[in-house]
């Protein structure tokens, strides 16, 4: 405990030795249940206490109590609801602009600066804060001077307040003297509304080296005489710009390349830089004539004598580019490239128009014309592969093969028309020549095949390959192919010279054109179908009389019995039928029918053969070879 008129601070307590309890005393108790608290009856460490039976808010209480009137006590009004400063003054700021007077000792211009600032004062914590608006270009530090803090007021301790400020009064802050001059329209309401009368404003003070640099500077009187700076000093930091293009296309891989020619009035030089455009292919280096002085004329050297020179001089130009050279629609040549000057910019027309009258400054269009496209004259057809073929080394530098129709090739795979044919040559030993001529359906190609003779002299095989047969007078540009209409039996078929006459034809020929009857013409399908009607007759004929198990059976019982007999070649057997069948009916005269068996030494004289020969007969004396052949497999 500390001693009587002594703080509670180190140094004046005084320790009681004797004292060994510090323990408080049992506040809280309990009666009939309920818990309550009651006044402390010792003190701390068991110190004795004076009795008083009433608490500390009862004694407050008895001390605030008033006089009651006769009805009870007076009711008092409810306490106004307590606002802190922080959300009363929350965004609420004085604005102040003031001014203070800076010393320059080291400069011969100016003595003193003078520099506006803002001083900010936040009322919801009494901080302030100091800003000066920034100027382009004037090289000092400037933004906020101070940064926002409580500012102390004086060596006691105090800090500014906002009843300390006002119009017209000098503050001083951490050494520096600021001059309060106007304020914002919302402090000068918030001090009036605090009782404060706020002094009339002043005028914001300038600065007098800044106010003199605004000042227009009066122009130079040049003098009458001649003056080597005089062209500089007028010129200086004024170029005449001209857009100029320079035609390179003479050169091998040469262009039209954009360039802008510079024209320095101040030393009469001239700079050309070329414009580059985004992947345009060259390098994007940034001159291309470096600034210098262009000689337009030299003066004539002497052939004789030897020269070598590496700078030119005044001694070898006779006459220097000048502006009067540039105008557009102008040809110049600098360094030996020629530009052509279509265009220049506003201040190169200004300068025509006020020194040499000029008032003509249409542009020059040099956009690139689109060429001409030349037809594309496709050479005539040389004979080898198809037209489409070989077209597609005239559209392309890599030609690619003409198109194929799908749709087509898928529907029609597999489908092939076969013919029979006859060469039809003035040649004798062409003339018993047969070929067999199928059409692909799928490509319309066409292929010929000779099946060989034997001990005839001709080697047979494939005479032609697949491949696709224009029809005669047709052009190369408008080539017209073969159809499967253009195929009847007895026309003629004229493959790359030679001709073809068509004899005969696959039954499938004759199914597919009645099938698909609405793609072709009558004549052609009536034409097969005339061919086949002699055969469906014979067929008929011989189904009606015996039936085709019948027929089989004795064919089987025919093989049997020839195995018996004398072996013989039974394909020089079939060969010879189909010689002598010259028109391919199928059917031979009964008298050289039997006239081929006696030659191959078949017995037709037994009872099975003379059963299948009646068999095969028809009622005009002729036989059907084709079913007798049955018995005779090759």
């Amino acid at each position: 405990e500390p001693g009587p008129g002594l703080p509670f601070l180190p140094g004046c307590a005084i320790k009681d030795p004797t004292k060994t309890s510090f323990h408080r005393p049992q506040t809280l108790d309990f009666k009939n249940g309920y818990a309550f608290s009651r006044l402390p009856r010792e003190g701390v460490g068991g110190e004795t206490l004076f009795e008083n039976h009433l608490s500390q808010d009862e004694l407050d209480d008895l001390c605030t109590k008033g006089a009651t009137l006769t009805y009870g006590q007076v009711k008092r009004s409810a306490p106004s609801r307590f606002t802190p400063a922080f959300v009363a003054y929350d965004k609420k700021v004085l604005k102040f602009d003031a001014y203070f007077q800076e010393e320059v000792p080291i400069s011969a211009e100016e003595h003193y600066r003078i520099r506006q600032v803002g001083i900010y004062y936040y009322l919801e914590d009494d901080s302030m804060c100091i800003i000066e608006p920034k100027v382009k270009n004037s090289g000092l530090l400037q933004g906020k001077l101070m940064k926002r803090h409580r500012v102390p007021k004086n060596e006691q301790g105090d800090y500014y307040h906002w009843k300390d400020l006002n119009l017209g009064i000098n503050l001083t802050i951490y050494g520096r003297t600021y001059r309060l001059v106007n304020c914002d329209c919302f402090t000068k309401v918030f001090l009036e509304s605090q009782g404060i009368v706020v002094n009339p404003p002043e005028e914001l003070v300038s600065d007098p080296y800044t106010e003199q640099r605004r000042t227009p500077v009066q122009k130079r009187i040049v003098p009458a005489g001649p003056d080597p700076f005089r062209q500089f000093l007028t010129y200086d930091t004024k170029v005449l710009r001209f857009y100029a293009i320079w035609d390179d296309t003479n050169c091998a891989f040469g262009d039209h390349h954009p360039c802008v020619i510079h024209y320095f009035l101040a030393d009469d030089t001239v700079e050309v830089r070329e414009v580059h455009k985004r992947n345009d292919g060259r390098d994007p280096f940034p001159v291309l004539m470096r600034r210098q002085r262009l000689p337009k004329i030299f003066v004539d050297k002497n052939k004789n004598f030897p020269s070598c020179v590496l700078e030119i001089t005044d001694h070898e130009v006779q006459e220097w580019y000048s502006p009067r050279d540039f105008g557009i629609g102008k040809t110049v040549t600098l360094l030996g490239r020629t530009f052509l000057i279509y265009d220049c910019d506003k201040f190169t027309q200004d300068f025509y128009r006020e020194k040499y009258g000029i008032t003509d400054f249409q542009p020059v269009d040099v956009n690139k014309k689109p060429l001409e496209k030349t037809p594309q004259v496709i050479p005539p057809y040389n004979g080898f592969g198809i037209p489409e073929d070989s077209l597609q080394n005239c559209l392309s530098l890599f030609p690619k093969p003409p198109r194929k129709d799908i749709i087509k090739m898928l529907e029609n795979n597999l489908k092939v028309l076969r013919y029979q044919v006859a060469l039809e040559s003035p040649v004798p030993e062409d003339k018993n020549r047969l070929f067999i001529l199928s059409y692909f359906l799928s490509d319309d190609t066409i292929s010929i095949y000779e099946p060989p003779v034997k001990n005839s002299g001709i080697t047979g095989g494939k005479y032609l390959k697949r491949t696709k047969v224009t029809k005669p007078g047709s052009t190369p540009e408008n080539p017209i192919y073969y159809e499967p209409s253009d195929f009847t039996i007895g026309s003629t078929i004229e493959v790359f010279g030679h001709r073809f006459v068509i004899i005969d034809a696959d039954e499938y020929v004759l199914n597919y054109l009645e099938r698909n009857s609405e793609s072709f013409p009558a004549a052609t399908v009536q034409s097969i179908r005339d061919h086949f009607l002699p055969r469906k007759v014979v067929v008929e004929t011989t189904s009606s009389g015996i039936p085709k198990k019948d027929l089989d059976d004795l064919i089987v019982e025919v093989q049997k019995e020839l195995k018996l007999q004398q072996p013989f070649n039974t394909r020089q057997f079939h060969e010879a039928f189909h010689h002598f069948d010259k028109e391919g009916s199928g059917f031979l005269d009964k008298t050289r029918f039997l006239n081929i068996c006696d030659r191959f030494n078949v017995p037709s004289s037994t009872i099975l053969l003379k059963k299948l020969i009646d068999y095969c007969s028809c009622d005009d004396d002729r036989v059907n070879y084709r079913d007798f052949l049955l018995a005779f497999p090759s």
